[in-house]
């Protein structure tokens, strides 16, 4: 209970690469201390926890090479590596109880500003949130795709929509569908080149600004997906009145979130209090924030193997 050597033997592990660096040859640690551009006995020493860990293995040569265990490390990288956006704010954990004494996010406690402030200070930060978010969706994009009636919206808006992983999934799996990502401006410029690259620029575009600003009218779907959950509940109402603003009268807010119990636990709720100051929200508590929002609950369904679909009308 009291470890944490063990888990920061890992991100650091995985920060410098050293799976990949070892191989299935495996290297020594000197080796992998120049491949990595670190101190070799410093380095020998983290390998051999490592090894105790069993993430590692060490032969009779003096080669270190990673178990099946070990090699786990690179496919969950961007949630290890504390040099991207999402390592560097899992550190923040260690001024937890900053959170739980003032009810503010560590990470602002621990690099003077928020998360969102950093991201937008830091473009090589930027653009490693965007590939992680990309990661996350890798699978899940396609089930959402197919799992939703989309054809009955031909204009989508989606809302901080990233570099367009998800829009580009569903124009590519409904023909005769078009829409449009809302994000910050290096997010738009990524989700155009995304759209090129997928072959539907023709029925996809992007609007550069903030989901806080009055949105663009006209769509038949507001689609928020991974937003409401990284935002306490004030700024979450805000974001849901701006999409039924936008919606007018005969729109639909789309939104899509893993539910507290239903794909997601306490750790994530913790970890956005920790980051963000958000909150996973059960269904129940999404449908009586939209209701002070002027939505109602149209109906919900598993949209992907860890998310759900909550389909809200104006009220």
């Amino acid at each position: 209970m009291a470890d944490l050597a063990t888990p920061m033997a890992i991100r650091v592990a995985a920060t410098l690469s050293l799976v990949e660096h070892a191989g299935t040859a495996g290297a020594t640690a000197q080796r992998l201390a120049a491949a990595s551009g670190r101190a070799a006995p410093a380095l020998g020493r983290l390998l051999d926890h490592l090894v105790t860990i069993g993430a590692f293995e060490l032969d009779a040569e003096g080669r270190y090479r990673a178990t099946d265990l070990g090699a786990q490390m690179v496919g969950v990288k961007p949630l290890l590596d504390i040099n991207r956006a999402g390592g560097r704010a899992e550190l923040a954990f260690v001024d937890l109880l900053e959170t739980i004494t003032t009810g503010t996010p560590a990470y602002e406690h621990r690099y003077g500003q928020g998360f969102w402030a950093d991201l937008a200070a830091r473009p090589d930060l930027r653009r490693t949130f965007d590939d992680q978010m990309n990661w996350r969706f890798r699978e899940q994009a396609p089930q959402i795709a197919a799992r939703f009636d989309w054809a009955r919206f031909p204009e989508i808006l989606d809302v901080g929509g990233g570099d367009g992983t998800m829009l580009t999934a569903i124009l590519q799996a409904h023909s005769g569908v078009r829409g449009r990502v809302l994000d910050l401006p290096e997010s738009t410029a990524a989700a155009t080149e995304r759209f090129a690259a997928a072959g539907v620029a023709d029925r996809a575009g992007t609007v550069a600004g903030s989901f806080f600003d009055p949105l663009p009218t006209g769509a038949d779907a507001y689609v928020l997906s991974d937003i409401l959950h990284n935002w306490d509940d004030d700024h979450a109402r805000a974001i849901l009145t701006g999409c039924r603003q936008a919606a007018a009268q005969t729109g639909t807010v789309v939104v899509i979130e893993a539910m507290r119990g239903q794909g997601v636990g306490t750790a994530m709720d913790l970890f956005m209090l920790m980051c963000f100051g958000g909150h996973e929200r059960t269904i129940a508590e999404l449908t009586d924030l939209a209701a002070g929002c002027g939505l109602t609950l149209h109906g919900s369904a598993p949209v992907s193997d860890e998310r759900t679909v909550l389909e809200f009308r104006i009220a």
